[in-house]
């Protein structure tokens, strides 16, 4: 195994010198420090990771928890480009992730304790019920938490532009012409309450009036349940002209129902999605949909999460909005 001290005799220089150099502080000339990091690669020298861990008080290892009632788990396109972009911006940083969760085999634990467990230097909550009580542990605890479209007064928080991204929704469809107009949503979260609360603000704003049973409850991320709620809709004497779905995913249930009472889309109906999934740009017609920054999300919770683990002393919560952007695709009408 390959050591310090072996660097050191091969370049001539201090044990201090290598630490120094591997360690990236700004008292070593630039020249000799990589001089010192090439030799360390072609000696194969490989850092102990428990041995840094004691010496600087940090594990490098960041936990990531996420939770998903409906068993979509991170497969789900749209959560998936958040962990990738969290794990790509810790890694250049130099941590590594670990998902955390409760219960860890025969052993029973909460997010907290299994963090404390894994030694993680932060966490970041990718999605949740916040109002777990294990969740509210984690958050108000002495570990540095950094949470997804739900704000904490103690901890940073990134959000998607929810009010503004159902606005430019409803603003297009109502450009083109419609005025019927029906929103299925998901579980009562605040995602959800942002959404709804913008698409009723934006109708009122328009003059559109929306009928309660326009609002349908379904959950998100789950095309069974979307697509009762859309068989619901299609029952109705006075069917909307355009149905706004949770997510994109929960279209493809919309599409099917749709396609089972043989409505066209969009020439018997228009429909708009959520999220801008590359899946929703494959589909035939392609989903009019928003777009969420899913991948500067995970970047900017990974940053702000290390920022915080690193320089404790001058850090404040702070919530951070990333802006979105309107997919027109081809499932809006224009109607007279």
């Amino acid at each position: 195994m390959v050591t310090i001290t072996d660097i050191a005799k091969a370049c001539g220089v201090s044990r201090a010198a290598v630490s120094k150099a591997l360690n990236g502080a700004p008292d070593i000339a630039p020249k000799t420090a990589e001089r010192i990091r090439e030799q360390a690669k072609a000696l194969g020298y490989l850092p102990n990771a428990t041995a840094r861990a004691l010496k600087v008080g940090r594990s490098y290892n960041i936990g990531i928890l996420f939770s998903d009632p409906t068993g979509g788990g991170i497969s789900h396109e749209y959560f998936s480009q958040i962990l990738e972009s969290v794990k790509s911006e810790a890694e250049r940083l130099g941590y590594d992730i670990t998902f955390i969760s409760k219960d860890i085999g025969a052993m029973s634990m909460d997010y907290y304790e299994h963090a404390k467990y894994r030694n993680c230097d932060g966490a970041v909550i990718a999605s949740a019920d916040y109002h777990d009580p294990a969740i509210v542990r984690l958050v108000t605890s002495e570990i540095p938490t950094v949470t997804l479209d739900y704000t904490f007064d103690s901890c940073t928080s990134i959000l998607s532009d929810n009010v503004r991204g159902m606005e430019t929704l409803v603003r297009y469809v109502y450009e083109n012409g419609h005025r019927k107009l029906a929103f299925i949503h998901g579980e009562m979260t605040s995602v959800t309450q942002k959404r709804l609360a913008s698409f009723k603000k934006t109708c009122a704003s328009l003059g559109i009036t929306v009928p309660q049973e326009y609002i349908r409850p379904a959950v998100f991320h789950d095309p069974r349940s979307s697509g009762l709620a859309t068989r619901a809709l299609l029952e109705l004497a006075d069917r909307p002209t355009c149905i706004f779905y949770p997510d994109d995913l929960s279209f493809l249930g919309g599409m099917s129902e749709l396609e089972r009472h043989g409505i066209s889309i969009p020439k018997d109906m228009s429909v708009v999605g959520y999220d801008g999934i590359p899946l929703s740009q494959v589909l035939r017609p392609r989903l009019t949909t928003y777009r969420q920054g899913a991948e500067q999300m995970g970047r900017e919770a990974a940053r702000l999460l290390i920022e915080q683990i690193e320089h404790p002393d001058t850090w404040l919560p702070q919530n951070i909005t990333v802006e979105g952007a309107l997919l027109k695709g081809d499932t809006v009408r224009s109607i007279d």
